[in-house]
Parts: structure tokens; C-alpha cells; sequence
């Protein structure tokens, strides 16, 4: 496979992202997510890899908001990857490509990119019309910052420096459910 085009560095964030090959679902059911979110965690957080600022699991993809803390994130999500289309391929019996190849990065270059990237990661169910109100959605971090669970995947701290409290953060993510400050975030899924 070609090289990246952007260079993953430590000591930045990065808006990490992946969908099904042919944009098929990449999670089946409950216990896929609950899966991948385990994985993520093994190969991510306790390898001291990346911090997961934010995070929204899709049917047919996900977004992941990184602050990576090592050189070799792509080795760690290539691992995270293989483990996860290899556990549901067994599963499943089903054979070939889950995702749609290497997964992609943006770099986050601005503080308003970021707190942008967390609400669009945050609204993604509500786009995708499978929840009314972005804390109805389970595989995603906002739930933990709004304190309405208790999580330890998402590293909070990162965002408290932009908003003094959850009510604000709700009141930030839930103005605009398509303000044209995410627009250009969006990919077609």
C-alpha cells in the first residue's frame, strides 16, 4: 500500500477515521461495538499509544479524535484493525476485507478544528437519523461528557480547557446540528 500523506506525529491531534469496505456495516450488533471499543482500548490506551479525546461508532464506520502520544499510531490501528475484521470475519463466517483499506487521519491544526471535530463526532447519530438527541447514541463518548456515564475511554481533560462545564458543552454541540463550521469535516458515508 502508498505511503500516507500526512506524517502522524506525537505530541498532535488527529481526526482518525474508517468505513466498511463498500460502505458495508463493519458492526453487526451490540457486543461488535462493545468489541472494538475493547480493542481500541488494548492497543491504544494501555500501549500508551494515543489518548481518545472523542469517539462515535457507526453501523458502516467510525471516528475516532486522537491525541497521539508515540510515533507508530498507524502500526497500533493496523493491529486494532486486523484483530477486529479477524474476530468478526470468524464470527460471521464471512471472508475477505472489512474495511474499506487503511484507515484515514486528518490533522487537527486549530483549537476551533478540534472542539469543531468533537461536536460533529458527537452529532453523527443524529445526521445518520438513528437517534433523536446525540446521548441516545451508546457507542459514542458523548454520553461521558455530559457526565451522564462513567467512563474512562475518552480523555475529558483535553476539552475542559474550552468549556466550563457539561451544560455548556451540550449547549455548544446542540446549537447546530448542521452548522456550516463542520461541514467541510464531513465525508460521505
Amino acid at each position: 500500500m502508498p505511503y500516507r500523506r500526512i506524517v502522524l506525529n506525537a505530541g498532535h491531534y488527529y481526526h482518525v477515521y474508517n468505513r466498511g469496505h463498500n460502505r458495508e456495516l463493519i458492526f453487526f450488533e451490540r457486543e461488535n461495538y462493545l468489541y472494538f471499543l475493547r480493542q481500541l482500548r488494548k492497543y491504544l490506551i494501555q500501549r500508551q499509544v494515543a489518548d481518545v479525546i472523542a469517539y462515535c461508532l457507526m453501523p458502516n464506520h467510525y471516528h475516532l479524535l486522537l491525541y497521539i502520544n508515540v510515533d507508530y499510531l498507524s502500526r497500533a490501528m493496523q493491529q486494532l484493525g486486523v484483530s477486529y475484521a479477524k474476530a468478526i470475519n470468524q464470527r460471521y463466517r464471512r471472508v475477505g476485507s472489512l474495511f474499506q483499506g487503511r484507515f484515514q487521519a486528518i490533522a487537527v491544526d486549530s483549537d476551533e478544528y478540534l472542539w469543531q471535530l468533537t461536536r460533529y463526532i458527537h452529532l453523527n447519530p443524529v445526521k445518520a437519523n438513528l437517534v433523536n438527541r446525540p446521548e441516545e447514541w451508546e457507542f459514542s463518548s458523548y454520553p461521558e461528557y455530559l457526565g451522564l456515564r462513567r467512563g474512562t475511554l475518552p480523555k475529558l481533560e483535553a476539552m475542559q480547557d474550552y468549556f466550563e462545564s457539561a451544560t455548556d458543552y451540550r449547549l455548544f454541540v446542540e446549537s447546530s446540528i448542521q452548522s456550516t463550521a463542520i461541514q467541510h469535516l464531513m465525508f460521505d458515508e
